[in-house]
């Protein structure tokens, strides 16, 4: 079971994971490039006897608060999540800046929120979907330039706020899918008139019900990852001699 402590004294963190005693590997410069030498690590004890006569709490992750600036397949990328110890709430940044690298966590104090930078449509997902589907009758150039132009213009328009959140998770995390709402709908289609005339509006407008819900007219909102800091509170230097795995704080000796 993983469990995440923080040094109260310097405000260090540590993850314990059921790897902490796994070895390391390493290349020595006298053995062959195939060969590689087994190192013995116990990473804890080692943070233990780094904070030796510190005090140390237990501190709960919060669930459902992670959150990364890139995709979640990226082995090289900064990440938060939200702890706290039942009195104080933390953001714990998450990261390493090589590979072979471990991950190094770091404590913040205060809060993050996501922030919306900017809605976009999905231009060449779009445009490949009206190629396929209008075959028999192909689109003028114009024609679909001008759509383009007039659905990114329906999104800068619309709240956020007012839009419905498409449940399937995206690879990024700051990327996220939103449903276009009645207003945005009926203003794409009131100006789509002027684009499309005759059959070729009613071709446009059954195409924009097909796939404004969950298909290529999802509109696309990135998010930025902001940081709220505050003073960490004073620090207590009143020790329990309690084990860390039952209770809050101890002090190692």
């Amino acid at each position: 079971m993983d469990q995440l402590i923080r040094c109260i004294n310097c405000d260090k963190i540590f993850l314990k994971t059921p790897f902490d005693l796994s070895p390391e590997y390493d290349s020595s410069s006298h053995l062959s490039s195939e060969s590689f030498r087994s190192v013995e690590k116990d990473h804890f004890e080692e943070f233990l006897r780094n904070h030796r006569g510190h005090q140390l709490e237990d501190l709960e992750i919060i669930k459902e608060s992670f959150v990364s600036d890139k995709p979640y397949a990226e082995p090289i990328k900064i990440s938060y999540f939200k702890a706290t110890n039942g009195k104080e709430n933390f953001v714990i940044k998450k990261f390493r800046e090589k590979i072979d690298q471990s991950l190094t966590y770091q404590l913040i104090a205060g809060d993050y929120f996501l922030k919306c930078a900017k809605i976009d449509i999905q231009y060449k997902e779009i445009a490949r979907q009206l190629e396929a589907e209008f075959k028999a009758a192909p689109l003028h150039q114009h024609q679909m330039i001008a759509f383009l132009k007039l659905y990114q213009q329906v999104a800068k328009i619309l709240d956020i706020e007012n839009l419905e959140r498409v449940p399937d998770e995206s690879p990024n995390p700051l990327e996220i899918y939103y449903k276009l709402n009645d207003v945005g709908l009926a203003y794409l289609l009131r100006n789509c008139r002027n684009i499309f005339k005759d059959r070729g509006y009613l071709d446009i407008e059954e195409f924009v019900h097909r796939h404004k819900d969950d298909g290529v007219l999802l509109l696309k909102a990135t998010y930025q990852i902001h940081i709220s800091e505050k003073a960490l509170s004073e620090k207590k230097t009143v020790p329990t001699q309690i084990p860390l795995m039952k209770k809050k704080i101890m002090k190692i000796e």
